[in-house]
């Protein structure tokens, strides 16, 4: 039997070796020149004249970006009143770097063992989506497994149906399983309650929803358009360069593809938002590599809205588990890549803390990083969570404005796409969503349910 590869093993064509200067980089992203690829890796290493970071050029660094920061958008911390939903955790792809699948054979009705994950029927979609939005929220956001049933729609189902090797297109009957998840169309068209905006299909969902036939990205955005999708995350981007993708997520679609089906959702009047999930087997030449295909995505494209870098989250990993890393990133690294990704790309305004992924301390320190969006509300999460982060999975109004008011920044509500914004006064409670199509002002949970999800569950 082969030798897993291990964190010993990796080596990689593009490593974090430069003939610019840390200085000059610096320089070069104060004045608000575009940086090149080499200027990122200066920044991001703190210089490749020495090993590790070096600490006061690190500060150096944030202080250029939080500038920037203020430059551009201002004093403002923006979050969203959203819901995750997502539909199926069944996926046979199998990353290395995720938790939140669970093997697509085991929901199968005839599985001998039972499946640890779950899959949502549109009803079942709806009716969540239908009593977040009664609650006040704007947003719903879907990511989902490949689940095998899933079809884009009725017409693609057909022919998957037809096809005469139906596993080479990794497609099975909805009849195999306990619950069929229906069909892409069905649940976005499930989720699109009273005007909420649906932000779902990732290119890798949408590469599903396109196996077997000969559509093209654009014919499959321009039908979920038409069910009522609203915009697109870009997730699935993990590190766009091949050498690590082949490491993390060989049965992924490829950088090409993932870009290919960016472009063509902005083609059909889509805005997205784009990602980096950094801190694992790539360096610091990859993250530079990365931040260039992005910034070239949006001179072609205009339609990222904010660009939001996810770090990798370890323990409960394949990853992980099979010693191909050790951990995740420090958090120098975490300060880095905010502040330059808000250096680097100077055609997106709005660049993301995650609380999920860094908690409250430290997703507040990165608002003075370079970042400017807090997230938002979220109600459920799912896939952090399963890969062992511990930070929850809620915040309220109240919390967002007393941690943002903590740091001496502003609150705003702000939609998906940051056309509507509210300022929200500190010293006017209660607080709740005013954005969403059924809000009112009223807090999402009441006091009984937000002390209930703080109970520890049950052994």
């Amino acid at each position: 039997m082969e030798r897993p590869v291990t964190e010993a093993d990796l080596t990689f064509d593009h490593v974090p070796q430069t003939d610019q200067s840390f200085e000059n980089a610096l320089e070069k992203a104060r004045d608000g020149d575009r940086l090149t690829v080499d200027d990122a890796i200066e920044l991001f290493t703190t210089g490749t004249d020495g090993e590790g970071i070096d600490q006061r050029r690190k500060e150096r660094v944030l202080e250029a970006a939080d500038r920037r920061r203020a430059e551009v958008v201002g004093e403002e911390v923006t979050f969203v009143a959203n819901l995750n939903n997502n539909v199926t955790t069944a996926c046979n792809v199998g990353c290395l770097f995720c938790n939140f699948k669970d093997a697509a054979h085991t929901f199968e009705s005839d599985a001998e063992v039972e499946t640890a994950g779950f899959t949502k029927t549109p009803d079942e979609s709806r009716e969540i989506v239908a009593d977040a939005v009664d609650r006040g929220i704007y947003e719903v956001t879907s990511v989902s497994g490949l689940h095998p049933a899933f079809a884009l729609d009725a017409e693609q189902r057909e022919i998957l149906e037809a096809h005469p090797e139906p596993k080479e297109i990794n497609y099975k009957p909805p009849e195999r399983y306990d619950t069929s998840p229906g069909t892409y169309t069905d649940q976005i068209a499930a989720m699109s309650v009273d005007g909420v905006h649906v932000h779902s299909m990732t290119p890798e969902e949408a590469y599903h929803a396109r196996r077997g036939t000969d559509w093209s990205y654009e014919e499959v955005f321009r039908r979920l358009k038409d069910a009522g999708l609203d915009t697109v995350p870009g997730t699935a981007a993990e590190i766009l360069v091949e050498e690590v993708r082949d490491v993390i997520c060989p049965g992924k679609i490829d950088t090409e593809e993932w870009l290919e089906a960016m472009e063509a959702a902005a083609n059909v009047g889509l805005g997205m938002t784009a990602t980096i999930m950094y801190g694992h087997v790539e360096n610091e030449a990859h993250r530079a590599l990365h931040l260039k295909r992005i910034r070239d995505l949006q001179d072609r494209t205009g339609n990222i809205t904010e660009f939001v870098p996810l770090s990798f989250v370890h323990q409960n990993t394949p990853l992980f588990e099979h010693d191909v890393v050790s951990s995740g990133p420090s958090i120098d690294e975490d300060e880095l890549m905010i502040a330059v990704s808000r250096l680097f790309l100077d055609n997106v305004d709005h660049v993301q803390s995650s609380w999920v992924k860094y908690g409250d301390e430290q997703g507040l320190k990165m608002l003075s990083c370079g970042a400017d969006d807090y997230m938002g509300t979220i109600l459920s999460e799912e896939i952090t969570k399963r890969a062992g982060g511990g930070y929850g999975e809620f915040r309220s109004f109240e919390d967002y404005v007393e941690m943002i008011s903590s740091i001496g920044r502003v609150p705003v509500e702000r939609s998906t796409d940051y056309e509507k914004r509210r300022v929200i006064d500190p010293e006017s409670p209660p607080f709740g969503p005013q954005l969403g199509p059924n809000a009112d002002g009223t807090p999402l949970l009441t006091e009984d349910e937000r002390a209930e999800r703080a109970l520890p569950a049950d052994d």
